[in-house]
C-alpha cells in the first residue's frame, strides 16, 4: 500500500478540467464533510486501503465540502448524482460511473468499477 496523492478540489473551473482528464484517465473524487465523524472514517479506512499498485493510472481529487460548498453542488447537478457527506464518485468520459457514500465507500469497490479508458 503507497499513500495516497490528492489533488486539492476548490474551484468550479476545475471539473472542467477534470472531464478533459477523464477522457484518458479514470478520476476519482472524495467529498469530504470536516464536520462529520463518518466522513472522517471513511477517508481515513480509504486512505489505509488505498493501493497504488491495484488502482493503475487513477488521479484522486479531494474536496472539502464544508469550505467549498458550491462546487460540491456543482459535481451534483454536472455529474447528476444526490449530494452525500462523504461521497465518493469516479469520472470517465466525463461522467460519473460510479458514486457511494458513507461506510459504502471502499477502495475494492473503486478498483473494481473503473474501467479502461478507450484512445
Amino acid at each position: 500500500m503507497t499513500e495516497m496523492n490528492w489533488n486539492p478540489l476548490t474551484s468550479i473551473d476545475q471539473l472542467e478540467e477534470i472531464n478533459t482528464l477523464s477522457q484518458t484517465q479514470p478520476v476519482v473524487i472524495f467529498k469530504h464533510s470536516t464536520r462529520c465523524s463518518i466522513s472522517a472514517a471513511s477517508l481515513s479506512r480509504l486512505e489505509r486501503k488505498w493501493d497504488l499498485q491495484k488502482a493503475g493510472d487513477v488521479k484522486t481529487y479531494f474536496l472539502d465540502l464544508i469550505a467549498y460548498r458550491e462546487v460540491s453542488n456543482k459535481i451534483a447537478e454536472l455529474y447528476g448524482v444526490d449530494h452525500q457527506s462523504p461521497q465518493v464518485l469516479i469520472i470517465q468520459n466525463g461522467k460519473s460511473i460510479y458514486d457511494n457514500s458513507h461506510f459504502g465507500i471502499s477502495f475494492d469497490e473503486i478498483v473494481e468499477n473503473i474501467k479502461p479508458v478507450s484512445a
